[in-house]
């Protein structure tokens, strides 16, 4: 077969097999599509597929193939990336600041610190880490994968559950939010190149100018124009954080942040949103399962992947369950927000693979990582379900008069 047969066939399978398994089997109510989607990818990757019948994988996914699929995956992942950063709400995080604030920290510092303690003595052992990674960056990189919120995927899970537009489901996007600037922060931090520090002053010196100069000129436009000077921004900004040695996905996420999101239409920016997931974020989802690697054993993959799971739900549930009693939440709605901001799967992801392109991480670590999102994605919908009752549909304390 040519190089576009063989792309073409390889873009049917990531497109066609993930929806087959999940419609005939019907898994929405336990098993989300972009579970499916993500751990077929790591079923077809080098590890299974690839070990099972490597000729077959091979010819389904040469270099060139890859090649054409990790593009579409770049600048499927920027726009999802975009639209995290636009729904971010600051102004309504800062009107009910008490709560949002005490919540998002104790919600993500207390994974962090579980999750760093437990990545700390899993990398002093050889092979966890990248050849280019401190042991430190290591360590707080899994710590922040293990604190995640994946923003995009809770707004879709929310929705599904008939929660997002509720009290409690604006509730819970405030204090995702919060945690998803504290999350480019942190990777800013590990990322930082004392090679590249000129580039970086200057990233940090300009943006504030050009954030300031993109919104007096999205003010002035409207409809259609409005939006592609917006997607324009994303590919820009993602070039400039890029050089500046930041990686193209923080100026993604801040190509959104800067964005106010009553600028665009939320039918359309729902529709935009879906469209995504359903025709180009598939080949992401796939693409980040083909590079698992198993080669320091699949029994010691899992048992990692374990260990970093359990710190990151102990973590989250325990800080949630603080903030709640120091807020007086009523009983229940701890449980409930701690196991909604569980949801890890495309936020993390993306954070583990900016590790591992870095070279912070190894190869072994991120399939560790990448099965911990699985797992934790993977809980979040049947066990919200279990829990959401009355919590979710009666009225709560009203954040903002708490105060």
């Amino acid at each position: 077969m040519t190089t576009t047969e063989t792309f073409l066939l390889a873009l049917s399978l990531i497109l066609g097999l993930p929806w087959l398994i999940w419609r005939v089997g019907r898994t929405d109510t336990y098993v989300p599509l972009v579970v499916i989607q993500i751990g077929l990818g790591v079923v077809m990757g080098p590890g299974i597929f690839g070990a099972i019948a490597p000729t077959v994988h091979a010819a389904l996914f040469p270099q060139p193939v890859m090649a054409a699929l990790n593009g579409i995956a770049w600048w499927a992942v920027m726009l999802f990336v975009w639209i995290a950063g636009v729904e971010l709400d600051v102004a309504q995080a800062w009107r009910s600041r008490r709560d949002s604030w005490i919540t998002a920290a104790l919600a993500l510092i207390a994974p962090l610190i579980m999750g760093s303690f437990a990545a700390w003595f899993i990398v002093q052992r050889p092979g966890w880490i990248g050849g280019h990674g401190a042991h430190w960056q290591a360590a707080l990189g899994i710590g922040m994968a293990c604190a995640v919120t994946a923003l995009p995927i809770l707004v879709l899970f929310m929705d599904r559950l008939t929660i997002l537009r509720q009290p409690l489901g604006q509730r819970v996007l405030r204090y995702a939010s919060l945690d998803d600037i504290a999350l480019w922060s942190v990777l800013a931090i590990i990322l930082l190149d004392w090679g590249r520090l000129e580039r970086q002053l200057a990233f940090v010196l300009i943006f504030p100018l050009a954030a300031w100069a993109l919104r007096r000129i999205m003010t002035r436009l409207g409809g259609q124009d409005r939006l592609y000077v917006a997607i324009l921004c994303v590919a820009l900004l993602g070039f400039a954080a890029d050089w500046a040695g930041l990686h193209f996905m923080v100026g993604a996420f801040l190509a959104g942040a800067i964005m106010d999101r009553d600028w665009f239409d939320q039918k359309s920016f729902d529709l935009l949103r879906d469209h995504l997931l359903m025709t180009i974020m598939p080949v992401f989802f796939l693409s980040t399962g083909l590079r698992t690697q198993w080669t320091l054993g699949g029994a010691e993959v899992f048992a990692v992947a374990a260990i970093l799971l359990v710190a990151s739900v102990c973590g989250k549930m325990a800080g949630v369950a603080v903030a709640g009693r120091w807020l007086g939440w009523k009983r229940g709605e701890a449980s409930l927000i701690g196991w909604l901001l569980q949801t890890k799967a495309l936020i993390m992801i993306i954070f583990a693979n900016i590790l591992l392109d870095r070279d912070i991480i190894s190869s072994g670590m991120f399939t560790a990582l990448l099965l911990m999102a699985l797992a934790s994605t993977a809980l979040t919908i049947p066990m919200v379900r279990s829990r959401i009752g009355m919590a979710a549909l009666t009225p709560t304390i009203d954040p903002e008069k708490s105060e």
